[in-house]
Formats: C-alpha cells, sequence, structure tokens
C-alpha cells in the first residue's frame, strides 16, 4: 500500500504562475542567472538566492542563509504572489514537450515508507548533504522542489488522470525552452479519496530522482520533536513508469591514460568486439554495446559473451560493465565522483554534444551508453543495490515553486 496525502498547497497566483515557477538554481549557467534575477521580480529564484544585489552575504548553507530565504518567501507571501490553499487537496501536473508527455499526481509522500523500503532507492546519498538540507527544512519549513517518484501502471489512477484533465487547469502556459506545463487543483472529496484508493493498490514506489532531498526530508522527519501528518510527508510528484522517460548519462575522458591509441584499443578488444562505424553520429543500438568517439571517427564496442554476470542487477547495467571493463583497468579512473579526468553528459545532448566536446579538444574521447530502462532501474532498487554514479538521466525534469508544500500549519 502506498500512502499519498493532499495538501494546502502555497502556490503563485494564476497571472503569475509562469513567472514564479523555475528550475533549481544549479540548472542555469551563472550569466543565466543573473539575466533571469534581474529581468524577472517573480522568480522563486529570488527566494532560494536572497542575497542577489545585496551587500550583507551570508555564508553559503549557513542558518543566516536559510533565514534570508524564508524572510524572502514570507515577503512574496505578503505581497500577495502566493495564496494558499483553502481545503487539503492533490495536484495533476502535466509537463509536455516535443517529444514526451508527462502527467502524474503532486501530493505528500509517506517519509515511514522509505524507512520501512517501500519507497525505494537506487543512488547513495552522501550524509553532509543530508544534513544541510534537513537544516534547511528546519529553518524554511516548506518543501518547493517535488522529489521525483514512479511507479507500475495502475488503472484507476489512469482513469482519474484521463476525466481530470479533460477539465480547464489552473495554470496553463509554456516556458522558453517550449515546455508546456499543466497544473490541476483537486480538492472533491470524492475524487480526492480515489485517488488515495488508487495508491493503496500500490505496492511500492521508486525514487527516480531526488534520492538527497527525500533522504534530507526523511531525516528532518526523524529530528523533529513534534511529529505530525505535515512532517511525516515531503512533496512528490508520482508517475507510472510507462510515462517515465529515461536517457542516457553519458562520458567524456580527458586522456588515453598514457597508451597510444592502438594500445588502448588492444586492450579494448580484450572484452569487446570493435567495429569501426562509418556515421556522422553513432549511438548503440542495445543493451550491452558502447559507442566511442576518438580522433573524428565512432566505433562499436559490443561485449564479449561470458564476461559478465547479465543476470546481476548492477553487474549488467552498461555503466557498470564501462566501468569495470575499461575506466578501471585501461584508462586508471577509479573513482567516477572524485577524478577529474572524467565528466559526464546528460543524454538530452545527444551524440552531437560527445562528438562536439571531443572535436573541440575538451575531451580525448567520449562513450555513448545505451539508456537504462525502468525494469532495470526497479530490479536494482528491490535487491537494495546501488547503481553506479550518473547512471541515469530521467525526465520529466520538476519545477520549483509550482505547488510548495508546508511542513506546518
Amino acid at each position: 500500500m502506498t500512502n499519498i496525502l493532499p495538501f494546502k498547497a502555497i502556490r503563485p497566483v494564476r497571472d503569475k504562475a509562469q513567472l514564479v515557477a523555475s528550475r533549481p538554481y544549479y540548472a542555469y549557467s551563472k550569466r543565466m542567472l543573473e539575466a533571469k534575477l534581474k529581468g524577472n521580480p517573480y522568480t522563486f529564484i529570488h527566494i532560494i538566492n536572497p542575497e542577489f544585489h545585496k551587500k550583507d552575504r551570508t555564508k553559503p548553507n549557513s542558518v543566516g542563509r536559510f533565514v534570508k530565504v524564508r524572510e524572502r518567501f514570507n515577503e512574496f507571501f505578503n505581497q500577495g504572489i502566493f495564496i494558499q490553499e483553502d481545503t487539503e487537496s492533490f495536484y495533476i501536473y502535466r509537463q509536455t514537450t516535443e517529444t514526451h508527455e508527462f502527467l502524474g499526481y503532486i501530493g505528500g509522500a509517506d517519509l515511514t515508507e522509505y524507512e520501512t523500503g517501500k519507497i525505494k532507492k537506487h543512488e547513495e546519498t552522501i550524509t553532509k548533504r543530508e544534513k544541510t538540507f534537513s537544516k534547511y527544512l528546519d529553518t524554511v519549513r516548506f518543501n518547493a522542489e517535488p522529489v521525483l517518484l514512479f511507479h507500475k501502471n495502475q488503472a484507476d489512477l489512469d482513469t482519474i488522470l484521463l476525466n481530470v484533465t479533460q477539465t480547464r487547469p489552473e495554470y496553463e502556459y509554456t516556458t522558453t525552452d517550449k515546455i508546456k506545463h499543466e497544473l490541476w487543483v483537486v480538492s472533491d472529496p470524492e475524487t480526492i479519496a480515489a485517488i488515495q484508493a488508487g495508491f493503496l493498490k500500490i505496492d511500492e514506489t521508486y525514487i527516480a530522482d531526488g534520492h538527497h532531498r527525500f533522504a534530507s526530508s526523511y531525516r528532518y522527519y526523524q529530528n523533529c520533536k513534534t511529529k505530525t501528518n505535515l512532517n511525516q510527508h515531503a512533496l512528490a510528484f508520482y508517475i507510472s513508469e510507462s510515462r517515465l522517460n529515461i536517457l542516457d548519462f553519458n562520458r567524456v575522458v580527458k586522456d588515453l591514460n598514457g597508451l597510444s591509441k592502438k594500445d588502448f584499443f588492444k586492450q579494448l578488444e580484450k572484452s569487446f568486439t570493435v567495429r569501426e562505424i562509418n556515421q556522422k553520429h553513432y549511438a548503440p543500438q542495445k543493451h550491452g554495446e558502447i559507442s566511442l568517439y576518438i580522433d573524428k571517427n565512432w566505433y562499436s564496442l559490443e561485449l564479449i559473451d561470458g564476461l559478465v554476470d547479465m543476470d546481476h542487477p548492477v553487474r549488467c547495467l552498461d555503466t557498470n560493465i564501462l566501468t569495470e571493463l575499461v575506466l578501471k583497468p585501461i584508462l586508471d579512473i577509479h573513482d567516477l565522483k572524485t577524478d577529474d579526468r572524467i565528466d559526464f553528459i546528460s543524454g538530452d545532448k545527444g551524440m552531437k554534444g560527445l562528438r562536439k566536446m571531443v572535436d573541440k579538444g575538451t575531451a580525448k574521447l567520449a562513450f555513448a551508453l545505451f539508456p537504462i530502462s525502468p525494469q532495470q532501474l526497479i530490479a536494482v532498487a528491490d535487491a537494495n543495490l546501488i547503481m553506479p554514479p550518473k547512471s541515469t538521466w530521467i525526465e520529466p525534469k520538476l519545477r520549483s515553486g509550482l505547488t510548495i508544500y508546508p511542513l506546518d500549519e
């Protein structure tokens, strides 16, 4: 059973929703961030970056900085930029890109289900980051960016989505990245009960994106002296596995670890069948195949049978195969999190993005990987295992400030 909580969201007034909601601040370059803060007085980034244009600066990740975040949030509320729902509600959100439609429910995810293993993870989290964000929550007292959870398909929930989205949304707008955003407020008691009943038929949910935020919410809940229904839950967007989009997360490497190209390929041929591909761009066509780009040429690396236990949830992953058979033994890259000779390129950049980095000399070679499937992710999480770092680039990427979850009344 999955428990999902309706809540009284704090959200932008209708005419300012497009201006308020933003991508996380780290998704913007410094130049873009400055332009957005200068040109848009309503963007949520003014709340999470409250010291723009101010001389009295606090230390990053300090309580003093977090206090200013809360103060700026209060200013938005007092100025009428935000309103709060009168009744507990669920929110149906649809994000439409040029290639995909993402549709699901926004509600409160029960943190005790994370404790009991019913909300499952596939990434390791860093304790220091957990503690920092937990301290942030204790000061600001709200969640503004939903954690992305996915679940197996549930027919009753699909029917409700279909029915509600036939009506006019509360918000409907398109952003400059050509993404359409729609939000419906569901406050009808019968529909709320039907949504909760549908989720009770779901045994487990899986964290797709936001592992640190969810772990931090759990840590915050554990530390609460007074535990309430509100602080027992965290803001989440629930989407079925069939609507999720998992892209590849690729790698570029700065050098060949002192090897000549000829010797590097001899090492590769111990584990892979190597074929040159006469194409401008070449993405791997299946699991067990890796694309390599070096010296303006693409190559297909097909894993030789019998070298890897393909029944093991983690060992069979192409990200792990690349790490264990190429990065570690040949290129001497053992810690993907700290080695500055390797970088990671999200799959939305495509093969063109990899080729560009190598051609301009930022990297010596690039590896493209076949996307991990939802079923592979589920297998890893069900086995209580962890994927290699940067194994997935998962969409949708959610906006901050569209539905804000208050941690107290």
